[in-house]
């Protein structure tokens, strides 16, 4: 059966407690992956893995247990794209599904970003999480547990 992972390290807690119930509801297993400590529920689907600190360790755990036709949910874009090459599905907290058609662009974009970054320039972070973003990522995360239920 598919699963959901996730990149728990930024993921915010109301996006964690959508996943929560989600998991309950639908009995799918949902492993969080970060380098420090992740509170989770009591659940025979509900689980955390902490690696140890380093730059990129959750996503290379990750990428390691991922497998086809698994959820990922995460706002990483260089993650998004290797689990996608795995045959698995990406997802932002934001609720922007990542694919093989938009994935190039959002790398690019990112690419472009940082490199203005380490100009000097400041370029913002992204708006605060709000509730019409909570609304896409849970509309995205129900496609995602009735397709998995067809399959």
């Amino acid at each position: 059966m598919p699963k959901i992972w996730v990149d728990a390290d930024a993921c915010p807690t109301v996006i964690k407690e959508i996943l929560f119930r989600a998991a309950e509801r639908t009995e799918t297993e949902l492993t969080l992956v970060a380098n420090q400590y992740v509170r989770v529920p009591p659940s025979q689907y509900i689980r955390a893995v902490q690696v140890t600190s380093g730059f990129d360790v959750a996503d290379n755990e990750i990428v390691q247990r991922c497998a086809e036709g698994d959820l990922i949910i995460t706002a990483d874009i260089p993650l998004a794209s290797e689990v996608i090459d795995k045959g698995a599905t990406a997802l932002n907290p934001r609720g922007e599904k990542y694919s093989k058609a938009n994935i190039r662009a959002r790398l690019n974009m990112r690419d472009f970003m940082e490199t203005l970054r380490s100009s000097g320039v400041h370029t913002g972070g992204p708006p605060p999480l709000g509730q019409q973003e909570r609304k896409a990522f849970a509309d995205q995360l129900d496609r995602w547990l009735v397709q998995r239920r067809k399959t």
